[in-house]
């Protein structure tokens, strides 16, 4: 789901009015508190989400003798329609009836759309100018958000939505076969919705939650709702069974990457089946000419802004604080406009903001050390005393 809306609409479908039994065992024994000491924050990150107002750009054009399969813009949603996104893109490509495959971007789109051109037959190399942990989609959140800042209402095509479906569902089904690995690259972990007034709503009210502002705010599509056979639901827990401060919590189970070790495990993966990654910087589209490949397939991101011109791009700014992670603490939770992610590669502190508005058209990826000092001391007094 969109992670602003989850945390802060919760749709409609998503929510469970079943109180978990009383002989459930007190979440206060089970569930570790994290620990927020603003003097062990290691690392503060900035990304930029590569969002179009049409949605992720899938399609082929001719470059004189190259065709070129595009394959990005998807905003807030990159880990999430990732393998079906590459299932979109490795389709084109098959058109073209070469046997060898140029990807450019070693991303989480790069990546899996590697993987999937290889699963198709394709000799794949990869050309990239940076290699994880050295690209935008190491600083992702790290959880399953299919329609995050994917498009704009009045801009996408009368199909978007269900191309946006297969996607998503694709996507989703490839992930479950990497629970279970070694080093947990992708698992189940439980996310509490930390409500700050008390409702007899089914449903939050972000206009009581949430403070108003007058700045432009993106009408971004919605479509959680095509996901409900496959999205566990929302539940209250019981004043007296998880240890927050806050009149209500409400808990539902939500898929994780642990973006460190799935990385790594893509890139196993396609060195195994005989990929290759060649360092290589593209600063125009005449620079593809450079590549012995004629089919190629641009997984370029927010870098397609720069290199192939494409003004289409809006940044969406999101910056992370980082913590170390803590032993068997592995959950998430929503406080006072923040979310965090108890990751095994860290705890990662994301303020979110009251608004679709925050961080929008925000090209700044220098880190804001007093935004993440400020978050770390709200978080402060989320568990009770």
């Amino acid at each position: 789901m969109d992670r602003r809306r989850l945390l802060q609409l919760m749709p409609a479908g998503l929510l469970s009015t079943s109180l978990p039994a009383k002989s459930a065992t007190p979440f206060p024994e089970t569930l570790p508190r994290i620990r927020f000491i603003a003097d062990q924050i290691f690392r503060t990150t900035v990304c930029l989400r590569p969002f179009r107002a049409e949605g992720p750009r899938n399609e082929a054009e001719n470059r004189g003798r190259k065709r070129i399969i595009h394959n990005y813009g998807h905003g807030g949603s990159g880990w999430s329609l990732s393998w079906g996104s590459a299932d979109h893109a490795v389709r084109l490509a098959l058109e073209a009836n070469q046997t060898s495959v140029a990807v450019i971007g070693a991303g989480a789109i790069g990546l899996t759309t590697a993987l999937t051109a290889q699963r198709a037959g394709l000799n794949v190399t990869i050309y990239a100018k940076d290699r994880f942990p050295f690209v935008r989609s190491a600083r992702a959140t790290g959880t399953w958000s299919p329609d995050s800042r994917i498009a704009l209402t009045d801009r996408v095509a009368p199909d978007f939505a269900d191309r946006w479906e297969d996607m998503a569902r694709k996507t989703h089904s490839m992930h479950q076969s990497y629970l279970g690995l070694a080093d947990n690259p992708v698992e189940w972990t439980d996310f509490y919705y930390l409500r700050p007034h008390p409702s007899p709503s089914s449903e939050p009210t972000p206009a009581a939650e949430q403070p108003q502002n007058t700045h432009y705010i993106p009408n971004f599509v919605r479509l959680e709702s095509r996901l409900k056979d496959i999205s566990p639901r929302f539940q209250p827990v019981p004043d007296d069974q998880h240890p927050f401060n806050t009149p209500q919590a409400l808990r539902r189970p939500n898929l994780t990457f642990n973006i460190a070790a799935l990385s790594h495990q893509f890139s196993r993966e396609f060195l195994i089946a005989g990929g290759r990654f060649v360092p290589m910087t593209f600063n125009k589209p005449a620079d593809i000419n450079r590549l012995r490949e004629r089919l190629i397939i641009n997984c370029t991101g927010y870098g397609a802004r720069t290199l192939w011109q494409d003004e289409s791009i809006i940044p969406v700014r999101g910056q992370i604080t980082w913590l170390p992670p803590q032993a068997d603490t592995h959950y998430g939770f929503y406080y006072k406009g923040i979310s965090v992610m108890a990751r095994r590669d860290g705890i990662v502190i994301q303020p979110v903001g009251a608004d679709e508005g925050f961080g929008w058209n925000d090209d700044n990826e220098q880190p804001d050390m007093d935004a993440a000092y400020a978050a770390i001391t709200t978080l402060a007094d989320a568990y009770k005393a």
